[in-house]
């Protein structure tokens, strides 16, 4: 989308924003002391290439290839394979995990086998996999444009409204946030429509109407002063010199994990196991909290940054989380209804 046009730009789907990804030849899972794994497009696939390969040669000795892919791309890519896994390790939100394990695309996981479980939040690592990140979801304000929100309706009202940036159900903090609006509104987390029925009173207010990944841009250009997303994001814009704050809805702050997991049929799941210690183990979980990757570490022994709304991972436990079995089978709708009414 052109970034000149942002009021009323058309959303792709995610498989339409990852066509350009697409990589240029087929990697197939190399054997040995190596494999294949993925990472999401864009900060991730950066961190991960420059911190987590090297650390995994250096401690481990595994040689890591990475394929940037977003989620519901993994799951896609791995289905076509026909049992030749084209990936070892896959990295995945609540959603997209819970759609691979009911294809039974993750070979079982054993946590023992890993050094930094010890260090771990037990409820992050299970028969399937581990966390590796976690995400934190609210809303992003510029504090020298626009007070700041004291809930998901206030993005709806003035003065928010005409300096909102919306974004539709694609990712996992777009469908988070357009489900608490819902709730707001007398919806749940299966029942958007309340959340779209309001939008749909307000959109010609609204200031720009754009992708997941147009977003950030659009803030950073002041095309937009308030939008909900990710602590990651409201982080990396700050480190670009952004007036950025996060703002915690009254009703709570939005929780999930990012995990990791090995690939079915994998030929390499030793490798993969080291693979994701190495992403476990402290130092690494240390140097992805640091810019531009910002991530939220899940290893005790490295301690949050000062920016986000918890000061310890035990408090998340309070935060608000959504049920992904009941939501996978309905968001592929509601992303095909938000972009036929609302991005036009």
């Amino acid at each position: 989308m052109s970034l000149a046009f942002p009021r009323r730009a058309l959303l792709a789907g995610a498989a339409a924003l990852a066509a350009p990804l697409v990589m240029p030849r087929p990697l197939r899972a190399q054997k040995g002391g190596s494999l294949v794994a993925t990472t999401y497009p864009g900060i991730w696939d950066d961190s991960f290439r420059e911190i987590v390969a090297p650390a995994a040669l250096k401690t481990k000795g595994v040689e890591v290839e990475f394929q940037a892919l977003f989620a519901v791309d993994q799951i896609a890519k791995f289905a076509a394979s026909r049992g030749a896994p084209p990936f070892d390790a896959f990295v995945l939100d609540p959603g997209p995990r819970i759609t691979a394990i009911e294809r039974g695309m993750f070979e079982p996981f054993d946590g023992k086998k890993l050094t930094t479980l010890p260090k771990l939040p037990p409820q992050l690592v299970d028969q399937w996999g581990a966390g590796c990140a976690a995400q934190v979801v609210g809303i992003a304000y510029n504090p020298k444009k626009v007070p700041k929100p004291g809930g998901w309706d206030d993005l709806l009202k003035e003065p928010w409204v005409s300096r909102l940036g919306l974004t539709g159900f694609g990712t996992t903090f777009g469908t988070v946030s357009l489900i608490e609006l819902a709730k707001v509104f007398g919806g749940s987390e299966t029942n958007v429509e309340p959340a779209l029925a309001e939008l749909k009173k307000v959109l010609p207010k609204i200031a720009a109407v754009g992708t997941p990944a147009a977003m950030p841009g659009l803030f950073q250009q002041g095309q937009c002063d308030v939008m909900y997303t990710n602590t990651q994001t409201v982080m990396a814009l700050k480190d670009r010199g952004v007036d950025i704050e996060f703002a915690t809805p009254r009703t709570g702050a939005v929780a999930f994990f990012t995990t990791l997991h090995i690939a079915k049929g994998s030929e390499n799941v030793e490798a993969a196991y080291k693979y994701i210690d190495t992403v476990l183990s402290a130092p690494v979980q240390e140097a992805l909290t640091r810019p531009p990757a910002n991530l939220v570490p899940v290893n005790k022994d490295v301690p949050l940054s000062p920016n986000l709304p918890m000061k310890s991972l035990d408090e998340m436990s309070g935060f608000v989380t959504h049920d992904w079995a009941k939501i996978n089978p309905l968001r592929g709708g509601w992303i095909e209804r938000f972009n036929r009414e609302m991005a036009k």
